[in-house]
């Protein structure tokens, strides 16, 4: 048994031998009771399933929903042949399995958590219960002791064992990027001694010498911008379902691009992340077509009162007003569509300011939740 789970399979062993041990002492301290053969036979059974149980539990692939549920009906089973062993009902006497059916409980609550285990509780209780009422004992003979110790004992089990299942999952996580990190730097310090230095000299050489090679020696300025931008990046680890919008704004970021984001993640839904970095996307994309390809453009992105909002400018042409909605009339869509649309989607707003010869800056915000 390995991970997190194993010591608590292992104890839940240790407590199925102790009670089966417990339930062979109650049986010859009461001199076998009414039926001493029938006694042993079910202290067999328990041996035998106690034997069982810790080898199956042990297995991973074994455990499961089959195995919890025939180890209910054999705990159910051995509780319920008690008045076959035992004979008349004595009040104050335990079942024949003593604290014995306290296992299947454990074993539930292990696996399946707090609800498991009270579910698992409940049987076992009602069970005993049951038992305890076929005399015709009234209310006040019922062991609810027993049965509030088994509520207890596996809820708690239950809900320590799945703090302690997502513990083990968030420290897997912190491993895995910890060794990330690590390769990542490696990486990055390899990057930075052979390809970065090339690329700077590349662009460097294209510029003095003119001509095409300065096309070459501007592309590959870009490129390197662009790399040194994703070799500055840290991975980080937002929870399950969530996204970091800075980490997915840093990849626009080139020599044309300038991208400014907090230093701590803008945590938000992954759709809803996904979306406006796409509507980012789709504003550089309307400044490289009306600004031209080597417009410089900027990014920010800011939160604030609930609100996550990223705002796109240039210093282009601008816009004359009404000119989106003349567009929008014509069948171009890229504004009203690829952004508006997206944002809208996502229960935000987007403002658009622009003005002839003063360039454009597109304001898009959403909710965090």
């Amino acid at each position: 048994m390995t991970g997190i789970e194993g010591p608590f399979w292992r104890a839940v062993a240790v407590f199925r031998v102790a009670s089966l041990g417990y339930a062979a002492v109650l049986l010859i301290r009461a001199g076998g009771y009414a039926h001493p053969a029938t006694g042993w036979l079910v202290i067999g059974v328990m041996a035998l399933w106690t034997v069982g149980t810790i080898f199956a539990y042990s297995v991973e692939e074994l455990r499961g929903r089959p195995l919890l549920a025939a180890d209910m009906l054999v705990t159910v089973g051995c509780l319920l042949a008690t008045p076959a062993v035992q004979g008349a009902y004595q009040e104050g006497s335990l079942p024949i399995t003593g604290t014995w059916m306290g296992g299947a409980v454990l074993a539930w609550g292990v696996y399946g958590g707090r609800r498991a285990g009270a579910v698992a509780a409940l049987i076992v209780s009602l069970a005993d219960l049951w038992l305890h009422g076929v005399p015709g004992g009234g209310f006040e003979t019922l062991p609810i002791n027993g049965t509030v110790l088994l509520f207890l004992a596996g809820t708690v089990v239950g809900h320590v064992a799945r703090l302690a299942k997502k513990a083990e999952e968030r420290m897997e996580q912190a491993i895995e990027l910890e060794v990330a990190g690590r390769e990542r730097e490696r990486l990055a310090r390899g990057i930075h001694d052979s390809v970065l230095q090339v690329l700077a000299l590349v662009q460097r050489r294209g510029q003095e010498i003119g001509g095409e090679a300065a096309e070459l020696g501007r592309l590959a300025g870009e490129q390197e911008a662009a790399l040194r931008e994703l070799v500055r990046l840290r991975p980080e680890a937002p929870a399950a379902g969530t996204a970091d919008l800075c980490a997915l704004l840093h990849r626009y970021g080139s020599a044309t691009v300038t991208v400014s984001a907090p230093a701590t993640p803008l945590v938000l839904p992954a759709a809803t992340a996904a979306e406006m970095a796409a509507a980012v996307g789709a504003a550089l994309d309307n400044v490289a077509r009306h600004c031209g390809a080597r417009a410089p453009a900027w990014v920010f992105a800011e939160s604030d009162d609930g609100l996550v909002t990223v705002t796109v400018r240039d210093e282009g042409p601008g816009m004359a007003p009404g000119r989106l909605e003349e567009a929008a009339a014509d069948g171009r869509l890229g504004v009203a569509q690829s952004i508006r649309g997206r944002v809208a989607d996502l229960g935000g707003t987007v403002s658009v300011i622009s003005a002839p010869g003063r360039g454009t800056e597109i304001e898009m915000s959403v909710p965090t939740a």
